[in-house]
């Protein structure tokens, strides 16, 4: 029996490989089989999933995180708070400190070691978290400030949207490094979405180190993959991974994409694939529990 509450991530070694593509039709295939859903677009510098969902936001709290503010009638200029600091957030020059809060990773470590009790926290604004409702899916988004850097703490006020009775889908950031981690890392399951090409091969194989080394139960869907060569098959085949599904080069998917309307809903033959590869994850998930 499926439980109610599990996380499916989805994710990929690179962008454009069809990743928020995989996850919307995932979530509203989920739902469509009359299941609580809920889509998280964690991808939070460039978060797509609305074109498709469509949401009514009900819902936008602005987030902020704590950055290192210096009273420098207080400073006596020993410099312990630019010691401590490894991300060169806080620089110490005699009595003069400077700030640069795009750096700071908000640890708190310069206030504590100050002996004059000269830093204080100054809350910054990096984004924007907005919840609705897409029909019948819970929808859940992270939009970061242009030009701001802190991915995953926006990334972690999107999880925090998660319901308690919902399969949650997590749209991942593309790529291998801290946004993806943090979008992945507590997943009950995570979805590599991939394509025959060269370079798609080669970022899978980054993908497949990342879940492996946060030791996640993974498979693989394959998009366009009538475009290119076997090699991703072969390379599957050969590291045990499983390819949990395959979606042809389709003109009618390419069209309905560029409207910006859902596969499920305007091609339905397609409907069966993804009501099966949830199936696939959610037997997988179960056997994971078992063992």
């Amino acid at each position: 029996m499926t439980k109610k509450n599990i996380k499916i991530a989805v994710a990929s070694g690179k962008g454009g490989t069809g990743k928020t593509t995989i996850s919307t039709n995932l979530a509203r295939a989920i739902a469509k089989n009359r299941m609580a859903a809920q889509y998280l677009d964690c991808d939070v510098e460039e978060p797509n999933g609305h074109i498709f969902l469509k949401p009514e936001i009900q819902k936008s709290k602005a987030i902020t995180i704590d950055v290192p503010e210096v009273d420098s009638n207080k400073c006596s200029g020993c410099g312990k708070c630019s010691d401590i600091c490894q991300y060169n957030a806080i620089v110490s020059l005699k009595k003069i400190v400077m700030t640069f809060d795009q750096l700071c990773h908000s640890c708190g470590g310069c206030k504590l070691v100050c002996p004059t009790s000269a830093i204080t926290d100054k809350a910054k604004e990096i984004g924007f978290v907005d919840i609705g409702v897409a029909k019948e899916i819970g929808f859940a988004q992270g939009r970061l400030n242009i030009g701001d850097i802190h991915t995953p703490p926006l990334i972690k006020q999107v999880k925090k949207a998660a319901s308690s009775d919902s399969v949650i889908v997590i749209d991942a950031p593309p790529g291998t490094s801290c946004p993806v981690i943090e979008a992945i890392k507590d997943s009950d399951f995570v979805v590599l979405v991939t394509e025959p090409t060269p370079f798609g091969l080669n970022d899978l194989k980054l993908a497949v180190g990342m879940v492996r080394q946060l030791q996640l139960p993974f498979a693989v869907v394959i998009n366009r993959s009538d475009a290119g060569d076997n090699e991703i098959l072969r390379y599957c085949s050969k590291e045990k991974i499983d390819v949990a599904l395959e979606i042809r080069d389709d003109i009618k998917i390419a069209k309905a994409y560029s409207r910006g309307e859902m596969i499920v809903d305007v091609l339905p033959n397609y409907e069966d694939g993804f009501t099966d590869l949830f199936d696939y994850i959610d037997k997988n998930i179960q056997l994971q529990e078992k063992s």
